[in-house]
Order: structure tokens, then sequence, then C-alpha cells
């Protein structure tokens, strides 16, 4: 694998959980330690950390990297990764995937290209590698009226940025998400 970036995206709302899904407890241990350990296990270049800087993870000796754009969701969260990261790829995986492996996220490196899950006609855009490539695209994305994640795929898909990958049937389990306390 050519070296890369990691990101955890951290900076949601959290709306739904009624309080910081990051240092929600997932077997006994705040949701943000856990997938920052499935990231370093795939073993990235860089580690990094998209969300507040007040944040849980606030003192874990990971650089925390604030939304230039706050409050407008994980497109943003890409933005400042992006123009961040020091390497071409940029791996990002977001904190409430629990049941995510540092296997399948390392196989989405494997072409060393930019590649974003999809099943069904849906893209699972929060686990998944971007090329810095995509800075221009997300940008311009951020200024839209339509900001999601899944038009932006898209439209970096058709401009050739990156590739989806179908996922199998025993891969979807994987981005189970965790929105209440109760999938936990």
């Amino acid at each position: 694998m050519p070296p890369f970036t990691a990101v955890l995206l951290a900076g949601g709302q959290s709306t739904r959980m009624g309080r910081d899904k990051a240092g929600a407890l997932f077997r006994g241990v705040p949701l943000w330690q856990h997938q920052l350990a499935t990231l370093r296990a795939v073993q990235s270049a860089e580690l990094l950390i998209s969300g507040r800087v007040d944040g849980p993870y606030a003192g874990a000796g990971v650089e925390i990297l604030p939304d230039d754009f706050p409050g407008l969701g994980p497109l943003a969260g890409l933005e400042s990764a992006l123009r961040r990261a020091g390497h071409p790829l940029v791996l990002v995986l977001a904190v409430d995937l629990p049941a995510m492996t540092p296997d399948f996220l390392a196989s989405l490196l494997r072409g060393g290209t930019g590649c974003v899950p999809q099943a069904d006609g849906w893209c699972e855009p929060l686990a998944a590698v971007y090329p810095r490539t995509c800075l221009p695209l997300v940008s311009e994305c951020l200024h839209a009226d339509d900001r999601s994640m899944q038009r932006f795929v898209r439209l970096a898909a058709e401009a050739g940025l990156l590739t989806l990958r179908d996922l199998a049937p025993a891969e979807r389990p994987l981005f189970h998400n965790a929105n209440h306390p109760g999938d936990l």
C-alpha cells in the first residue's frame, strides 16, 4: 500500500445519541479510542482527528482538525482533512461505525486510488478512501445547496476521481451505524 493519511471523523452533532458519540462507550471503551485503534491497525503514515478541538479525544496526542466550515456535516470534515493531509490518499472512518475492521479498510487502499463502498445504489462515504485531488470538488460542493456526501461521491465518481466498490453481503454489517445509545 502507498503511504496514506488516516482521519477519524468525529465532529458530528450527535443529536440522536443525545451526547457526543465520540465519548460514548463501546465494549467499555470510548468510541473514539476504539476507532482510533482500528485506524492505527491499518498502519497509516499519518493519523488525524477531524472534530472539535475540545472533544473527548483532546489530549490524545493526535492532531485535531476543526472544520473550516462548522455545522456543514461530514463534507466539511473531509474538506479539512484533504486540505491538511500530507499524503495523496486519505482514509476516513466515522466515529460511529464501531463494527468496522482494519482488514476491510486496508482492502479499500489496495487499489492505490480513491474508493468508496456502496450497496444497493447507496454509498458508504464515511469508511472510504479519497484522493487529495478531490479537494476542489469538495470545496465546490460545500458552496452548493446540496452538501450531502452522497451527491459529492457521485460527482467524484463521474469525474473519475474515485471508484465505487460494491459491498459483499458479509461486509454490510461493518457499516452498522451507532446513532442511539441502544445501538452500542
